[in-house]
């Protein structure tokens, strides 16, 4: 058989298998994956499908169906399902915008916080990686005995000192990236959401870190305008407040372009909008929302520091759950702020979750009978171990079962010891074997030490299930 057979065997069969063309409201695909939107996913036929050649894997998310059928190939398979389906082709945004249609208000929340944060990672990223090289320069004992490396070569602390710089622009100026992406994600005009966040980070205000010492000796500054008294005090390393300024900008533009004059339209509407929702930011939601940003924060500090290697434990076992439901997006803003503030302990958990998928899913090669699910699970166990789990966690451990318990346990064990540790991130990053370039240089040894545990208890509870009678035939 040809591979264009192959193809359209493949197309044929999925389409059939997801039940009919009547059963597909759209479709498109990414590298690896074809992403459907079904009108009822319970008439698809999950076994079936993971027995079809070239399907690697299967999982549902966000209201999509899709099937992982790898790089290259997807592509092939993709042009005859849509040929036999008879829909039009999609893009990735239509398709989200469909699966939107099928979610619950939690569901809708979550993904909002993911299409607010994820474009924005790859700055903060670089802006953490820099924080590390700053880190290794700086920390004291790290290669010289008693001394840091700028202590130790005096000549290089001009260039830390820039490097440093360059590393806490993002997130001195973190409203900037969040009111940006915010505000288009709400739909409204992303550079009205960035000079918003420009707003909340001006020179002329209190900085948001002083806060707390000005309050102390009662130097806050304040704007009197009529009756009102309004704290000239910033926003630097908030996520929520933010936020809610992005949507009511957002807001505000949509209804003055239905009703301002279009001859006066480009004038009047962007002033109007950033005005408005400066006022009500600084008078009254940005308050509310530091407020409520800070509880949710010092709730997640306290379950951390009062459960303690107990929480850890707890966090790790549940966190590869939270990702199935893609949960685990509510703690990006979270993570984010922790991070402004010095340092998060999220991504250690996230990355010994990765790891014990990734090594669950190793062992699982040894397991397994079929062929093609050794296949799948070489591959896909390595790219848990690099922080990508979908692959590794729908493709083989959930389909089989028993390495996706031994995974939950071993990040629970991981975790713990991390938790104990308290390994802190300085960036977000590809939370995997690579993600100590993310952890503040002092941490980085029981990282690789945690993620290590993760990694050999997933793997080992995997090979001794296998041996228990009610898995040893799967």
């Amino acid at each position: 058989m040809s591979k264009e057979q192959s193809y359209q065997n493949a197309a044929s069969e999925l389409l059939r298998l997801v039940g009919g063309k009547e059963n597909v409201i759209s479709a498109a695909h990414c590298a690896t994956r074809l992403r459907l939107v079904l009108k009822d996913e319970s008439k698809a036929d999950v076994d079936g499908i993971l027995k079809t050649e070239l399907v690697k894997g299967q999982f549902s998310t966000g209201g999509q169906f899709q099937i992982i059928i790898g790089s290259g190939t997807v592509d092939e398979v993709y042009k005859y399902f849509i040929q036999y389906a008879d829909i039009k082709e999609s893009t990735k945004n239509e398709v989200k915008k469909a699966a939107d249609q099928k979610m619950n208000p939690l569901q809708k929340l979550v993904k909002m916080l993911a299409d607010v944060f994820v474009p924005i990672i790859p700055a903060l990223v670089a802006s953490g990686l820099l924080m590390g090289l700053n880190n290794v320069l700086t920390a004291e004992g790290l290669f010289v005995s008693g001394k840091s490396l700028v202590e130790a070569y005096p000549n290089i602390a001009d260039l830390a000192s820039m490097i440093n710089t360059f590393a806490s622009a993002a997130y001195a100026f973190l409203p900037i990236l969040v009111g940006f992406s915010a505000t288009k994600m709400f739909g409204g005009n992303p550079y009205l959401g960035a000079v918003m966040g420009m707003i909340m980070v001006s020179g002329d205000l209190l900085n948001a870190y002083s806060y707390g010492t000005a309050i102390t000796e009662g130097t806050v500054p304040v704007w009197h305008i009529g009756a009102l008294t309004i704290e000239k005090v910033g926003y630097q390393g908030t996520v929520l407040p933010v936020l809610a300024a992005a949507a009511i900008l957002a807001f505000i533009e949509k209804k003055l372009h239905k009703v301002v004059p279009e001859y006066l339209d480009n004038l009047l509407t962007p002033a109007l909008s950033v005005l408005v929702t400066a006022f009500l930011t600084f008078t009254v939601v940005g308050g509310v929302m530091r407020t409520a940003g800070d509880w949710i924060t010092n709730g997640v500090l306290w379950l951390h520091d009062t459960l303690g290697v107990v929480g850890g434990f707890i966090f790790g076992f549940i966190y590869a759950p939270l990702t199935m439901t893609g949960m685990h997006h509510s703690l990006l803003p979270v993570d984010i702020q922790l991070i402004a503030a010095g340092g998060s302990f999220l991504f250690a958990i996230a990355a010994c979750n990765n790891v014990a998928q990734g090594g669950a899913t190793l062992a699982a090669m040894f397991c397994a009978k079929d062929k093609k699910m050794k296949s799948i699970a070489v591959s896909s166990g390595i790219s848990a171990l690099l922080g990508i789990t979908e692959p590794a966690m729908f493709g083989v451990n959930l389909k089989m079962k028993y390495p996706f318990y031994a995974a939950m346990l071993g990040s629970a064990v991981g975790c713990a010891y991390v938790t104990l540790t308290n390994v802190q991130n300085i960036s977000p990053g590809a939370a995997g074997i690579i993600g100590f370039v993310c952890i503040k240089s002092g941490g980085m040894l029981n990282y690789m030490i945690g993620i290590l545990i993760s990694l050999v208890v997933g793997f080992a509870v995997t090979m001794a299930l296998s041996k228990h009678p009610k898995f040893k035939e799967v």
